[in-house]
């Protein structure tokens, strides 16, 4: 029987414990030297060594596409409890990983425009279906070449210019043949998010559907699509959940992953 996995829990920001480690030793500096020199100082140092570390930990995140197995960014089964309408727990297992490539088929070309400043480093793929096979769910992860502040950047843009809800910029599924995915393609797309992450060179997103193969005329964002009241056909099904909660599950793998790896001894 496959490993499941549920929540982790919230984590702090990458690099967040290396911050607090700096702060507690940049406090006892100040306390034996007992100098406002000595506490300017020890204010410096907490600084240079937070940015360190969470240099460090953006570093990490960008190499865990080739240095991490595709069971740990991946699980072959994943719980999220709470997760579905009304506080129900979802269980997703998954039925494919695509093979590890390049961006240039996997987004409509408006998207591919829009994540275009930050590159494409690597493109990884899964597609999981839920405990009764009526929905289907695709969650990528993009693993970007840009800097910290071209992830920054990136985020403003996504937010400021509302591309997170746009219909013509949905991401692509991964349609596995001989799975019950092998239907879900673009016309298929019904809920869909994407997370622009700016403490890792990484883009999170997903999207949904259902494992039918029926066409989807009005597909919402799951941002909307999960709210109180809402009413489309995506909305009622559920899938909005789908991808909101696949998508943020798999995003907190990918940080427990970073922060195992900056804490493994040298």
């Amino acid at each position: 029987m496959p490993p499941t996995y549920g929540d982790p829990g919230p984590l702090p920001p990458l690099g967040g414990r290396v911050r607090r480690q700096t702060v507690a030793a940049a406090a006892c500096v100040v306390l034996g030297l007992g100098l406002i020199g000595g506490a300017l100082t020890g204010s410096w140092l907490v600084g240079d060594s937070a940015d360190a570390g969470e240099r460090g930990a953006f570093a990490t995140a960008a190499g865990l596409w080739h240095n991490a197995p595709v069971d740990q960014l991946f699980p072959p089964t994943v719980v999220g409890r709470g997760a579905g309408p009304g506080g129900a727990d979802r269980t997703w297992t998954r039925i494919a990983v695509a093979p590890d490539g390049g961006c240039a088929d996997a987004f409509d070309p408006l998207l591919r425009k829009a994540l275009a400043p930050a590159g494409c480093d690597r493109l990884l793929r899964a597609t999981y279906t839920d405990a009764t096979q009526s929905h289907v769910t695709t969650v990528g992860l993009l693993f970007t070449k840009a800097d910290a502040a071209g992830m920054r950047s990136l985020e403003r843009q996504f937010e400021d210019e509302g591309l997170y809800r746009r219909t013509d910029l949905m991401p692509r599924p991964y349609a596995a043949k001989g799975t019950v995915a092998a239907a879900f393609g673009t016309a298929q797309r019904a809920s869909w998010t994407v997370s622009v992450l700016t403490d890792a060179p990484v883009v999170v997103y997903a999207v949904s559907g259902w494992a039918d193969g029926r066409a989807v005329d009005d597909p919402q964002p799951a941002a909307d699509a999960t709210r109180s009241g809402a009413t489309t056909a995506p909305a009622q099904a559920g899938l909005g959940h789908e991808a909101k909660g696949l998508a943020d599950r798999i995003e907190r793998r990918l940080r427990t992953s970073v922060v195992a790896a900056t804490e493994q001894p040298s």
